[in-house]
């Protein structure tokens, strides 16, 4: 169906719609319009390719694209852009606009990285190969974010401290003020939260397609649940609930601790992580 530099550019695509995910996600928590922008032209352009590639299949096969799962879930992918790209320009809904391309990533990426679409099945196994690359440095990119996010945290706490007991050293002139160290804290967690989702939604791909006995209660699928839980918490208790100071730091440094945990013991007590297979 596609040959090897098509499914290149289809993989690229995917990343483009995933930084436009991103980006969306940041304007949805933080009302960031440059965000809203560049989300929207990267989207667009994922548009542009994605209508390119139907009407390449189209002209190929000389019919429209929805006789077959494969052609059909390509074809919603496209029609939820379209809606997304409408519903953004027109109506600026933040919340549908949001959750609809979290759908469509998840639509587009089942369809790329679906190994019984092609023909070939070395280029199907090298992109279920691929999938798990994205999979894993979306994940590692992610607990980055919350590795600093965590960082910050703690320096606000230390900075609270050192101002409560009125410690007036060259240790408090060298940290920064609490309002910079706390917003900072909470940028890095909008990051590492949308890019923790889009790791899941991508690894549970890979696990159904590579590991379809997997079970869904070992301990590493329900480890990173517990993660995104604890940091989309900090986020509601941040932005709903305008909770700020030493009480979301506390929360911060507990939910990097969970980030720890599920990394370094339940990655190990999992059924199919870290494994060479």
């Amino acid at each position: 169906m596609f040959d090897i530099h098509l499914t290149r550019l289809h993989e690229f695509t995917v990343v483009l719609y995933a930084f436009s995910v991103l980006l969306y996600f940041f304007d949805f928590i933080h009302h960031n319009r440059r965000a809203n922008r560049i989300a929207f032209w990267l989207l667009a352009l994922v548009w542009v390719l994605q209508t390119a590639f139907l009407f390449f299949y189209m002209v190929k096969t000389g019919r429209f694209p929805v006789l077959s799962i494969f052609e059909g879930l390509y074809f919603y992918a496209w029609v939820l852009i379209t809606l997304s790209l409408g519903i953004n320009h027109l109506l600026r809904v933040d919340f549908i606009v949001f959750f609809t391309n979290i759908l469509g990533f998840i639509v587009m990426a089942i369809h790329t990285f679906a190994p019984v679409q092609y023909h070939s099945r070395i280029i199907g196994e090298k992109l279920v190969s691929e999938l798990l690359l994205i999979h894993i440095t979306m994940a590692i990119l992610s607990y980055g974010a919350f590795s600093l996010s965590f960082v910050f945290s703690l320096l606000y706490l230390i900075q609270y401290d050192l101002l409560k007991r009125k410690k007036w050293g060259t240790r408090l002139k060298r940290l920064s003020d609490l309002t910079k160290l706390e917003f900072s804290s909470y940028v890095l967690a909008v990051i590492g939260v949308p890019m923790l989702i889009l790791s899941l939604i991508l690894g549970l791909q890979w696990a159904y397609i590579k590991v379809p006995t997997m079970p869904w209660y070992d301990s590493k699928v329900i480890g990173s649940f517990i993660v995104l839980a604890a940091y989309s918490i900090y986020l509601y208790l941040r932005i709903g609930r305008n909770l700020v100071g030493k009480s979301l730091a506390l929360w911060n440094v507990g939910s990097f601790l969970i980030v720890l945990i599920n990394f370094f013991l339940f990655g190990q007590l999992s059924s199919f992580h870290f494994w060479n297979s």
